[in-house]
């Protein structure tokens, strides 16, 4: 089912029967219905209802998925994404009220829906045509990362003629090692006032970067899973928890600091031993975390950074999306627990 999404301001969630005259009020402006290829002008009010349902149908299905993008309760635009009969590449499309033009909203809009279909859905191909004479969107997709990979021509009903269009397109891969570069990118130099001594140049950044992971059993042999929440990095998608080691940590330091933390759990005494390890290429660093087994601590696991918790048997870990680089470990946990 199409989830709820935040970006900044802006709440995406599914679209619903009420929000027909919405729809049809800021779709039937012929500035923004002219850019839409399937649409005609005037736009009716019985076909916003019918879209609006569909969308709810298709969404059941897993076959599309269309958020309402709204701020303060309003509707200001929508974003869809439209999935290829095997689920490994997707369609995505938006439209915004004129009143919002030049504001982000798009932007901000279609790139968390971006970033859900290729971190959460594991989409491995986005694409998405425009109008040629629709510059602005062009230069959404292009913020976003999308890449022109040729030109072609659709009819657009509204217009009653076939247009040039621009067809745009965007790989999972691609946007991994842009996330990851970004991520990475140093800060900004601070502003010298007046001249001084050159400082030193900076030491270079440690090209591996260590992180430590756990898999919390309980008697049941259930793995406590952790979904991060809207706003953070790779939201949406569930993980062993645990975090980044510090310059003055020793990894098991580390994930006794997280566990408090993250889950308000205590493995001071435990006795912790790393059970396997992920070792991946990363774009600019090289990704390294041991994943220790832990059976015992002090405390209720309790949410308190805003994620969401699951106890998960090792037979189900593949129905929860994962980051890459947790997938491996999940046909070892169930070898060691089936």
């Amino acid at each position: 089912m199409t989830p709820e999404l935040k970006a900044g301001d802006f709440l995406l969630r599914p679209l619903r029967p009420e929000d027909a005259p919405a729809v049809h009020r800021l779709v039937n402006d012929w500035s923004v219905v002219r850019m839409l290829s399937r649409l005609p002008f005037p736009y009716p009010r019985d076909l916003a209802e019918k879209w609006i349902a569909s969308t709810l149908e298709d969404s059941a299905r897993g076959e599309a998925h269309h958020f309402a993008v709204t701020r303060n309760g309003t509707l200001l635009g929508a974003v869809g994404l439209v999935l290829s009969d095997d689920r490994r590449s997707a369609s995505l499309g938006y439209w915004a009220s004129p009143a919002v033009w030049g504001q982000g909203m798009t932007t901000a809009a279609a790139q968390r829906v971006v970033e859900w279909a290729l971190q959460v859905l594991k989409i491995e191909k986005l694409t998405a045509d425009v109008a040629v004479d629709n510059p602005g969107s062009s230069a959404v997709l292009r913020k976003l990362g999308f890449q022109e990979t040729g030109r072609g021509s659709r009819r657009f009903v509204s217009r009653g003629t076939d247009c040039p269009i621009i067809i745009h397109e965007l790989t999972r891969s691609g946007f991994l090692q842009q996330e990851a570069t970004i991520q990475d990118a140093p800060p900004p130099p601070p502003v010298q006032e007046k001249a001084s001594t050159p400082a030193a140049p900076p030491l270079p950044k440690p090209r591996t970067l260590l992180v430590v992971a756990a898999a919390l059993l309980d008697t049941q042999g259930r793995i406590l899973l952790a979904r991060r929440p809207e706003g953070k990095r790779l939201a949406g998608l569930w993980e062993f928890p645990g975090g980044k080691v510090e310059r003055d940590e020793t990894p098991e330091q580390a994930l006794i600091r997280e566990m408090k933390e993250e889950l308000d759990v205590d493995l001071t005494g435990s006795c912790l031993a790393p059970f396997t390890f992920v070792s991946e290429n990363a774009g600019p660093f090289h990704l390294l975390m041991p994943l220790y087994v832990v059976r015992r601590w002090r405390g209720t696991p309790a949410p308190r950074e805003g994620q969401e918790l699951a106890w998960v048997k090792a037979a189900d870990l593949a129905k929860y999306p994962m980051p890459d680089p947790d997938l491996p470990l999940i046909p070892l946990l169930q070898e060691l627990l089936g």
